[in-house]
């Protein structure tokens, strides 16, 4: 590769982009990486969007975006902005624009920042295919640079700075119909404006690649720096998961995509998009970017990686042997631990997902129960689940049908070449020649709770470069960090080897309850796509532009579908992003006009206008028509 996305694979290095100056504020460059949110409010409720930004700022956010659908808010948009100057807030305001350039053209002479989306700004999309010349496709640059230079020069002119932010979901049909539903097409979608920008000398640009599925979301950042670099580009970055969805749903999906990212030395400014109070959404971009800075300050001494043994740009699990039902083609495999626990009783696994009856003398298993659980030096005084195995310290091992010990690298000559069992290893070892010689044996590879990912990284790496196809399990420790802490740091360190096709299993010890860890970790892999067992939820935040109660709804629709495991449910406020954001969602639920909703299979139209009233009962109604309705009391 001529150019790679990332400084150093090992090392978390930060990519140095030019600085672009957002009113008062900096992005990019030397500073420091920037947290933004978006008011939720009528752009035309003066008021209460002034109220909403003071609380964002109050919390940390340093840039407010506020949409602007038409001219009459692109308008208000000065009252707004003098309100919050009256109040002593010179926080830089950003305009949020969809389909209407003469709205971008009057916030550009108000605000300091202007975003728009190449796919909706001077394209269309209505899911229809085309097939191109390259005259017409030419033609289409054409047009699409008559309708964006205004702006360019109305930028240019007041210094307002301008994020071009590609989602996922709103690709236009041009860029579908000749790149497909793919990052590429995303990057392309935003390098289009950028050249023609760039002809104008325009230069105070911010570009971002949002989507909800946080592969597509990783990989066309990452495309989007080697394509940059090619052209001799270093714009700042603004990162985010778009439609994350609530509470901790939403926080796991943001630190996987954004988490990811930031340790690989990329991004400049960042927002964790919640169905929540966007003032919420602050603490957990603080977060993000206190780690990103702490690890930004360690100095690993270990020696760069700069070209890759696997794709970064397409997701491919590393090929691996299966071994007791871990590996291959197996989803990854969930390990708990019991270690610490003297005496253990059946009770004991109702954290883990094992509920025992007694009466019946029956275990009950839910979708999130573990596969192993450790257990130390301890022993079992009864008789285990017949889908859950154990593992168990090679000196105490039971040899037992679904018994397996677990060796450390000092008594690796013990192992039994011709049974299953378990070796560990820290992510600084090297033990690739001994790896090498253990065939029946599935790795367990120990990071350090503050090291990020990157060593673990090499690790699996080496096993790419070395041939070597023994399953691993990625095992993290975290004790001395706040339990939000945790659900981010945690996300983001599996997350980010996840994204890149390691890691068989994963082992999250903590000090908090066992089941709070239990279901992290079931979550993590649910937020990287690798293992569904719940209902998937693609929410977005909430704007001016939603035309329903967000939070009140996507909590009402949860009650009544959580139950349903492995559908994805999309629940948006308005058509900019719905039915493309969904386009791997099983059924949607989107605003088309005020008090009404309408339904979608897939990115198809299937139910129009509903009464809001009316609406989740007909999206249940729906699911059932298509066979994947299940009642909750036969789960």
């Amino acid at each position: 590769m001529t150019d790679f996305y990332c400084e150093n694979l090992i090392n978390p290095i930060r990519w140095k982009t030019r600085c672009v100056k957002v009113g008062n504020v900096g992005v990019g460059g030397d500073n420091p990486i920037r947290i933004q949110s978006m008011t939720t409010t009528d752009t035309m409720n003066t008021k209460t969007t002034i109220e909403q930004s003071i609380r964002m700022i109050d919390r940390g956010c340093e840039i407010v975006r506020i949409t602007a659908p038409s001219i009459k808010e692109a308008k208000n948009l000065v009252n707004i902005k003098n309100g919050l100057l009256s109040k002593g807030y010179n926080t830089p305001l950003v305009a949020d624009i969809h389909f209407t350039p003469n709205a971008a053209i009057v916030a550009a002479d108000i605000v300091e920042k202007v975003r728009i989306n190449p796919g909706n700004y001077a394209d269309k999309k209505k899911f229809e295919y085309h097939e191109y010349t390259e005259k017409g496709y030419e033609e289409e640059l054409f047009r699409i640079r008559e309708r964006f230079l205004p702006l360019v020069k109305v930028c240019k002119e007041n210094g307002t700075a301008m994020r071009i932010g590609t989602n996922h979901g709103s690709l236009s049909d041009r860029i579908l119909s000749r790149y497909g539903d793919t990052p590429e097409g995303m990057v392309e979608s935003a390098m289009e404006f950028v050249r023609i920008a760039e002809e104008e000398s325009y230069h105070d640009i911010i570009l971002s690649m949002k989507a909800s599925n946080t592969h597509v979301m990783v990989q066309a950042y990452r495309l989007l720096v080697t394509k940059m670099k090619n052209e001799g580009m270093n714009y700042p970055l603004h990162l985010g998961v778009t439609e994350a969805g609530e509470a901790e749903d939403g926080r796991i999906k943001s630190s996987v995509g954004i988490g990811t990212l930031l340790e690989d030395g990329l991004g400049d400014t960042i927002r964790v998009s919640l169905t929540e109070p966007p003032e919420e959404e602050i603490p957990v971009a603080r977060i993000l970017v206190k780690r990103k800075a702490n690890l930004h300050q360690s100095k690993l001494e270990v020696k760069a990686i700069t070209t890759s043994t696997y794709d970064p740009f397409f997701y491919a699990r590393r090929s691996t042997s299966t071994i007791a039902n871990v590996g291959s083609e197996h989803v990854p495999r969930v390990i708990g631990d019991l270690s610490a626990h003297h005496g253990i009783k059946k009770e004991d696994l109702a954290e883990f997902g094992y509920l025992y009856a007694k009466v019946q003398d029956k275990w009950h298993i839910s979708e999130q129960a573990i596969d192993f659980l450790y257990i130390g030096s301890n022993s079992l005084n009864f008789e285990i689940p017949g889908t859950l195995q154990i593992i168990q310290n090679h000196s105490n091992y039971s040899n037992k049908d679904g018994y397996y010990p677990i060796y450390s690298l000092d008594n690796v000559s013990k192992i039994n070449n011709d049974k299953i069992s378990f070796l560990l290893c820290n992510d600084i070892d090297e033990p690739f020649d001994i790896i090498r010689e253990l065939k029946n044996c599935i790795i367990v590879l120990e990071g350090k709770e503050n090291a990020g990912f990157h060593l673990q990284r090499k690790f699996f790496m080496n096993l790419v470069h070395y041939g070597l196809k023994n399953p691993v399990i990625i095992k993290k420790t975290y004790e001395a960090i706040k339990k939000d802490e945790i659900l981010i740091y945690s996300s983001t360190d599996i997350g980010g080897l996840q994204i890149d096709g390691f890691g068989d299993g994963i082992w999250l010890t903590t000090y908090l309850e066992k089941g709070f860890t239990n279901e992290l970790s079931f979550n993590i892999l649910q937020a990287c796509r690798t293992r569904s067992t719940k209902t998937e939820y693609i929410s977005c935040p909430s704007c001016g532009r939603t035309l329903f109660d967000l939070q009140e709804t996507t909590s009402k629709i949860r009650e009544r579908t959580d139950h349903l495991k492995g559908i994805k449910i999309g629940i948006m406020g308005c058509i900019v992003n719905g039915p493309g954001e969904m386009a791997d969602a099983d059924y949607g639920y989107v605003g088309t006009g005020s008090g009404l909703i309408s339904l979608y299979k897939g990115q198809n139209v299937v139910k129009k206008n509903i009464e809001e009233k009316l609406a989740v009962d007909a999206l249940i109604q729906l699911i059932d028509q298509y066979g994947d309705w299940i009642e909750p009391n036969d789960v």
